[in-house]
């Protein structure tokens, strides 16, 4: 005969209470899902336009004021216009061929392998989870050791092309300074500037920069050059998530503003020449 107390489970014995049977998914009452909602929104909204704006193959060069639009920088298709071609045109022209073909692949490698846009599109498109306390979407889960994700850990390298890149847009933003043959400022300048600096700091604030810069260093005292810009990158990095967002908004905006511009919609207001 059993007694009660052999009956007992391991952690009624200690005396621990059963855990309570929940049938809901989650025990939040928040808005928890409105996160990954505008996430969906917005990344969506933002590739659709970038999509759309890519193979229009049209629009993306003032001559006047030599603005050339980031996504068809740098233009290397024979189909882009002599002037905007900096780098020459070494691709043929045919319509499934970005004119930035050289480029987009790699900046679409190194947003998609960021480690802030893969949590946002982990969440938001495919539920993994949507949220802290919600249960993922997916019966199993083996993380990014297998196909295809394992590639996420090609942000590394991905990085390299990104400030080259981003090298080649501040170019771009420099040659914007004439106006015909003589120097000249106008709001267009401005807005290129503005989103050449950004790039910059979402660039450098990304994580696998951070680790460049010191995250193998030892002795910090004896890199102090290092050092600093490992700082320097350190508070970017905080802000890594914001300058994301930041960054995809000045895209936009200046592709729309030169677009505008060489489509005659509107005029560029000059201060100068």
């Amino acid at each position: 005969m059993t007694t009660r107390s052999a009956t007992l489970t391991a952690g009624q014995a200690h005396g621990a209470r059963e855990r309570a049977a929940i049938a809901a998914k989650t025990l939040r009452t928040d808005r928890w899902w409105f996160a990954p909602l505008i996430t969906v929104v917005g990344l969506g909204a933002w590739v659709t336009y970038a999509t759309v704006r890519v193979f229009m193959h049209k629009w993306y060069w003032v001559d006047e004021h030599h603005y050339l639009t980031p996504f068809y920088s740098p233009c290397v298709t024979e189909r882009c216009v002599p002037e905007a071609a900096h780098f020459g045109r070494i691709l043929p022209g045919w319509w499934i061929i970005p004119d930035a073909a050289l480029t987009l692949p790699f900046l679409l490698l190194f947003r998609l392998t960021c480690y802030y846009y893969r949590k946002a599109y982990y969440r938001a498109f495919w539920l993994s989870p949507p949220a802290c306390a919600v249960p993922d979407g997916h019966k199993t889960y083996s993380g990014e050791t297998r196909f295809p994700l394992i590639f996420q850990n090609a942000h590394r390298y991905a990085f390299y092309a990104a400030a080259i890149i981003s090298v080649i847009n501040t170019w771009d933003a420099v040659l914007a300074f004439r106006s015909g043959d003589e120097f000249g400022f106008g709001l267009g300048n401005v807005i290129l500037v503005g989103n050449v600096v950004m790039l910059w700091a979402y660039t450098l604030s990304c994580h696998s920069c951070r680790h460049i810069a010191g995250g193998r260093l030892k002795h910090f005292s004896k890199h102090p050059v290092r050092y600093r810009f490992w700082t320097f990158v350190s508070k970017l990095n905080v802000r890594h998530m914001q300058l994301a967002w930041i960054t995809l908004g000045t895209l936009a905006f200046t592709d729309f503003y030169i677009m505008a511009l060489d489509a005659n919609w509107i005029s560029d207001l000059r201060f100068i020449n």
